[in-house]
């Protein structure tokens, strides 16, 4: 799992993508000849800060978001959230400006927030949780498992697909918008029409830690009941172990995918995490091992 440790390391709060997408460009072209099939590349910045890898003649695509959420500094030590951040005063928020690295403590509350950095921070500099990774024997936790986890399974993925887009997306914490581009340049490129959502979900009181990949049926939006029955049928001949996620509330890329002029099927299907873009996100170790096993089956049979 050293890919993993690495990509928990980066900073990347959404708008700041640069250093992610720089990491997985190089880990890709140093990976990608050991690979079951050399993927097409797509990089630079006609794409911004995303990355498309196309693998043979694609009939599904996987999208996985690899900004994070976080804070921005304002002025006067104020510090303004970027996506939907817990707010947990004494939190040790890093980042860098031009005048060097910074380690501060998040004070305040919803009705406003701080940092507590002497020499104060440039505005407009982005801060991150500190990151204090922990694997156990049945958990790992730490600061970003939303969505490393996510990118380390479409990486892991990428090992043996042979048909199919892997696409790393930015902006999706803090209102997306990203994917109209890439899904015009997909469309346009090599056409496909399904789409797999790799992201991290939430444990509630129907997805529980230990009980196997959420395949996501609904949350504030609802994909087309005829794929997730597909979805869902596959799953249960893989004898993988999966749960149904049904909520009333959230969104991913899907959201836009489903919002697209196209006609692309989409679905969410990831590992549920307690403590929900906090310092201290936990996923079951068994649950991610569901999700990459999941991922390589529906890439083969969609």
């Amino acid at each position: 799992m050293k890919i993993l440790n690495e990509l928990l390391e980066l900073k990347g709060v959404s708008g700041d993508e640069s250093a992610t997408t720089q990491f997985l460009y190089k880990y890709v072209e140093k990976q990608k000849k050991i690979w079951n099939v050399l993927p097409k590349i797509f990089f630079g910045e006609d794409f911004h800060d995303c990355l498309l890898l196309k693998f043979g003649n694609p009939r599904t695509a996987v999208f996985a978001h690899i900004d994070t959420i976080g804070f921005m500094s304002r002025y006067d030590n104020q510090l303004i959230p970027v996506g939907g951040p817990e707010i947990i005063p004494g939190t040790w928020l890093v980042g860098e400006d031009s005048l060097g690295a910074i380690r501060c403590r998040l004070q305040g509350d919803e009705e406003g927030i701080f940092h507590d950095f002497p020499r104060g921070i440039e505005p407009g500099t982005c801060l991150s949780f500190e990151q204090n990774i922990r694997i156990g024997s049945e958990f790992i936790e730490g600061a970003y498992l939303d969505n490393r986890l996510g990118v380390y399974n479409a990486l892991k993925l990428c090992e043996t697909l042979e048909n199919g887009w892997v696409v790393f997306s930015t902006y999706e914490e803090h209102g997306g918008g990203s994917m109209p581009f890439l899904l015009k340049f997909i469309q346009e490129n090599s056409p496909i029409k399904q789409a797999l959502i790799s992201d991290i979900t939430w444990v509630t009181e129907g997805v529980k830690h230990h009980e196997g990949v959420a395949i996501s049926i609904r949350d504030k939006f609802i994909p087309r009941r005829k794929f997730l029955d597909k979805i869902i049928s596959i799953a249960k001949k893989s004898q993988v172990q999966f749960q149904l996620e049904v909520e009333n509330y959230g969104g991913s890329d899907g959201r836009e995918i489903q919002n697209s002029p196209y006609a692309i099927d989409w679905c969410f299907i990831g590992a549920p995490e307690d403590h929900v873009h906090s310092p201290n996100e936990k996923v079951s170790l068994a649950d991610l091992n569901s999700m990459i096993e999941l991922y390589k089956i529906l890439m083969e049979k969609l």
